[in-house]
């Protein structure tokens, strides 16, 4: 992993130049994705069997066979080794509670005129949802997208696959059982989030669309974005480890390892006052690294996106984070309390030395789903208010008309719409006569 230094003149530079994540898109996946979406559009679930075929190698007559039932869902979790569903069933309960408080409520409050104004909460009517399949198996996809949109009221949730070659893992419909999906279909690609975002004969149209992807699912999402909602578009995961050196070296090299093992391009990020322990950590890596199932991945995440960095103090580390502002960020400090204060952007943080970031992709019940590549700037977890809608509500008596009537005709006719202003000045003749 390469070194900075705080007190180094260039180090913003090289800081910026090290956490600046292009996110460009191939110009040939972009127009593969819009023939696709394009030929979804078209020819509806003909178009989806068609590419179902081509790139999961799953040959059926109709889209409804793709569909997976509940009793198999049912199946699979009743399936599960006892270790894998309690595991399973663990972290939904405390996904479930977490999300649990985020509910928003409609309010509304009478002014002095008496006046009603307020707002109405209301649940999204369906949504889709994406999860990764094949071989790969992502079951804390399945929990963290699909509980937060049943929390909210979701009247129907669509849960859409790949099955590669008909592959799927048991656990991935376990969780599906156990979140309370609605629908699963086996299928993925763009394919699959534009028959989502337009609905076909079979596959029924949502509002929006939640989950990872490769980087074709991803461009999708971003094409069909206006006719749906999305979650968000992904970057690699990260993490930024502040640490004052007391932590044992071979948790902290853990943990970055944690995310380096996702991707080539994941970003792992160490900053500590103490020059010592960043040897230290230094040595942990090299030590453990040859032992990891996914060393390869993880040598080459380091080397090219990765740094320890040495600061002058945890002041000066906050600061640091802030402008990465991570996807993960642990304080893995004495005292991480007195550091939260001055946190102003992360997805998730994580306090104290014993609060591993695994255990937020996992169990401990926050949303696993984070904004990634700086956007912790202005962006947030996902939760239940993704999948809530909030509509304004006015209701303005004889008193309220009489007072606002002048306030909306002079704003209206400064800015020459006269109809505006009539609108409002019509009310405030039938108020005077009254």
């Amino acid at each position: 992993m390469r070194r900075l230094d705080t007190r180094d003149a260039d180090f913003q530079a090289r800081l910026d130049s090290l956490t600046t994540w292009q996110d460009s898109v191939d110009r040939e996946v972009i127009q593969a994705v819009d023939a696709i979406v394009d030929d979804v559009i078209a020819r509806g679930d003909a178009a989806v069997l068609e590419y179902t075929a081509r790139y999961d190698g799953v040959h059926v007559d109709a889209v409804a066979e793709l569909e997976i039932g509940r009793e198999r869902l049912d199946a699979a979790l009743a399936g599960l080794a006892e270790e894998q569903r309690s595991a399973l069933e663990v972290a939904a309960r405390r996904i479930q509670d977490y999300h649990q408080r985020q509910l928003g409520e409609s309010w509304h409050y009478r002014d002095g005129t008496g006046s009603m104004l307020g707002q109405k909460i209301t649940a999204m009517a369906r949504v889709g949802v994406y999860v990764p399949g094949g071989k790969a198996s992502y079951p804390s996809s399945v929990l963290m997208n699909v509980i937060p949109a049943k929390v909210a009221g979701v009247g129907e949730i669509v849960m859409v696959v790949p099955t590669p070659d008909g592959e799927i893992s048991p656990l991935v419909l376990a969780a599906a059982a156990l979140a309370g999906a609605d629908r699963v279909f086996g299928m993925g690609g763009a394919q699959a989030v534009a028959a989502l975002a337009y609905g076909t004969d079979t596959v029924p149209r949502v509002d929006k669309i939640v989950g990872p992807g490769n980087i074709f699912v991803a461009t999708a999402k971003r094409r069909v974005f206006g006719q749906v909602g999305i979650d968000m578009v992904a970057g690699p995961s990260e993490i930024l480890v502040i640490c004052d050196g007391q932590t044992p070296a071979d948790w902290i090299a853990m943990d970055l390892f944690s995310q380096a093992e996702h991707d080539e391009n994941a970003q792992s990020i160490l900053l500590s006052p103490d020059a010592a322990f960043l040897d230290e950590v230094e040595r942990s890596i090299e030590r453990l690294l040859p032992g990891m199932a996914r060393a390869d991945i993880i040598r080459s995440s380091l080397e090219n996106r990765g740094a320890m960095v040495l600061c002058r103090d945890l002041d000066d580390a906050t600061a640091v984070s802030n402008r990465v502002a991570p996807e993960h960020l642990e304080l893995s400090v004495t005292d991480p309390e007195a550091l939260l204060p001055a946190i102003e952007h992360a997805g998730a943080i994580f306090m104290g030395r014993y609060s591993a970031e695994a255990l937020g992709d996992y169990c401990a019940g926050p949303n696993h789903v984070l904004p990634t590549s700086g956007t912790a700037r202005f962006s947030s977890p996902l939760g239940v208010y993704d999948f809530q809608k909030r509509s304004s509500v006015i209701q303005c008596s004889r008193e309220g008309i009489a007072q606002l009537a002048p306030v909306a005709s002079t704003l209206a006719r400064g800015e020459s719409l006269e109809a505006h202003a009539l609108s409002a000045e019509y009310r405030l003749s039938e108020s005077d006569g009254d």
